[in-house]
């Protein structure tokens, strides 16, 4: 009866947990009873909920549309107003892109580019992998981006191991992976409960990975296939894994916390213009590359050895697997044909839409914004994005000899569009903006003002290693979304400017590599059964040092003249009384 009653118990612990949290919360609003603790009541009962996700992320942002009317916070129709906002239409805009690009196969074109261009040493191999997967992330959803490399790799891979095996001279034309019987394994079975998709580099849209019905783990054992092959391929799948979120945080539009925080700043600062496209790129491209080059070096290191002369060796025969996976790539490269008229409308589209964001207001120089005197401030990132995205509803696929169809239909982009990261961030926003009508953030910045004594540094050190903890388990834009609240209350309380706290911990959510089930990259490439769950917490741990040092290094240096970090910004409130301590 025990037995029973604690299993049933377990199995309705959600309910519980649902039920619990609310209660033990009620002495803030029952008791204390002030704005601020009943602001308060709302933000734990979201962060609890979105940390646990006890119920959809989406779900759990409409709360604030119901417990602040009650709690006379906002009126609704202010709250409604939180939820859709310019970073929605900006999201449309990407997702437009990204549809086509993936329609079309561009991808798979550039991908293949960049991995030749390389070379086909294992260790040229890897970088290139990794290059071609940050590229591709920097651009369309970090999932996406891993998807679309993964399968490209594994032939790459299985080609390699046949070579080994002594089979290099069989033909595959068609890049076949050995199987027996095919079975799908689908990747929602491969994230557990407490972490689903839910980032715009998190969605995933019926991801499919065709595996072989014996385990590519289980092979592993074989004789045939030496140490050496194994490392390689672990150290290539986990590459490919961590280069996505590596490359989502080059650009703003390339991962959902950098698109988060960007509007979180226009909401709160709303005379801040330090943050757009450009800047943006400027500022993390190099982080990204820092980051790209010592992952690279650090996982050759952990799997494949400590031998690096192949970086001064130039020409020389091929091994076997060299000419393999050379064989392999050119057949795929052959096999797309000559650029078709859709990819190469896709291209322009995609270097007219990077051009105007980098030229709209670059900062050193006037863009073409200026184009609009009347209009100062109107047009945003989003707008080009939405302008340019509407073309693919429009220019047709085909010429005229074929019926009328678009490049993109609305089914096709609905399936690729992260509505749950749209009422997420629109929960956020109304957050944020019941933690300034209600008095917390001020409440909280009084609590922390303590911090400031001490460096600026060590502040943004401890808040980025917690931030990169908690998105370990929770989601990364659930993640940003709960921290920025508390974040720039932290940086007017220590009278530092807010960009300085906000930007590297926003980055730092997006550094989940311990765990295949961290982020849904992790998951994908945890799924093709090459490496372990303890292959990816050791690499993982170096990457997240390599992560939060690159991101300090880079605040302390180019970061400061970039975003003028020295000075207390003139768009940022200042809080009387507080400690006026600068970086």
């Amino acid at each position: 009866m025990l037995k029973k009653l604690s299993v049933g118990l377990w199995n309705y612990r959600t309910v519980a947990l649902i039920v619990l949290t609310p209660l033990l919360l009620l002495p803030l609003p029952l008791v204390v009873g002030t704005k601020e603790a009943q602001c308060a009541f709302v933000l734990v009962l979201m962060a609890t909920y979105w940390v646990t996700e006890v119920i959809p992320l989406s779900m759990t942002a409409m709360l604030p549309a119901i417990l602040f009317p009650l709690f006379g916070i906002m009126k609704s129709s202010s709250v409604a107003k939180e939820y859709f906002k310019d970073f929605h239409f900006l999201l449309v805009g990407i997702i437009c892109l990204a549809t086509s690009i993936e329609k079309w196969g561009l991808h798979r074109r550039v991908a293949l580019r960049l991995v030749t261009l390389v070379g086909v040493n294992p260790g040229w191999l890897i970088l290139g992998f990794m290059s071609g997967c940050v590229f591709l992330s920097m651009w369309v959803q970090n999932t996406s981006a891993v998807t679309m490399v993964m399968p490209i790799v594994e032939a790459v891979l299985q080609q390699i191991l046949k070579a080994k095996e002594g089979c290099a001279g069989e033909e595959n034309p068609a890049l076949q992976l050995d199987e027996t019987e095919d079975h799908v394994v689908t990747m929602g079975e491969l994230v557990s409960d407490k972490k689903r998709p839910d980032g715009l580099d998190e969605t995933f849209a019926c991801v499919q990975i065709q595996t072989a019905s014996q385990p590519v783990a289980a092979q592993a054992a074989a004789p045939s296939r030496c140490k050496q092959d194994l490392m390689m391929c672990k150290a290539m799948c986990i590459g490919i894994a961590y280069s996505s979120s590596i490359g989502g945080i080059t650009t703003l539009p390339g991962t959902s916390p950098n698109l988060i925080f960007s509007e979180y700043l226009h909401q709160i600062y709303p005379n801040c213009d330090s943050i757009n496209f450009g800047n943006w790129l400027l500022m993390c491209l190099p982080i990204s590359v820092i980051m790209l080059l010592l992952t690279w070096i650090w996982l050759y290191w952990l799997f494949i050895g400590s031998d690096f002369s192949f970086l001064c060796r130039h020409g020389g025969e091929q091994s076997a697997q060299e000419k393999a996976a050379k064989k392999v790539l050119d057949e795929e490269y052959k096999s797309l044909g000559p650029m078709s008229s859709q990819e190469i409308f896709t291209g322009v589209v995609f270097m007219v839409m990077v051009l105007l964001w980098l030229t709209r207001s670059p900062g050193f120089m006037p863009g073409w914004a200026v184009l609009f005197p009347q209009q100062s401030g109107y047009i945003t990132d989003a707008t080009v994005a939405l302008l340019l995205g509407v073309l693919f509803f429009i220019v047709p696929a085909y010429g005229p000899s074929r019926n009328y169809e678009a490049m993109i239909s609305w089914k096709e982009f609905q399936a690729s569009m992260p509505w749950t990261v749209a009422l997420l961030v629109g929960g956020g926003f109304a957050l944020a903006e019941g933690a300034k009508e209600s008095g917390l953030s001020l409440w909280v910045a009084e609590l922390l003002t303590p911090l400031g004594d001490l460096p600026v540094l060590a502040t943004i050190a401890i808040a980025c290693i917690i931030v990169t903890t908690v998105t370990e388990v929770a989601s990364n834009a659930a993640t940003t979304t709960i921290f920025l609240p508390i974040l720039s209350p932290l940086a007017e309380a220590i009278h530092v400017n807010p960009l300085y706290v906000l930007i590297p911990t926003t980055l730092c959510t997006s550094f989940s590599f311990l765990l295949p089930v961290s982020n849904p990259p992790n998951a994908v490439v945890f799924a093709y059964g090459h490496i372990t769950i303890m292959d990816m917490v050791k690499a993982g741990i170096g990457v997240n040092v390599i992560g939060v040092l690159s991101v300090l290094l880079a605040m302390a240096t180019w970061g400061v003249p970039l975003f003028s970090l020295d000075t207390y910004p003139d768009w940022a409130p200042v809080l009387p009384g507080f400690n006026a301590t600068a970086p």
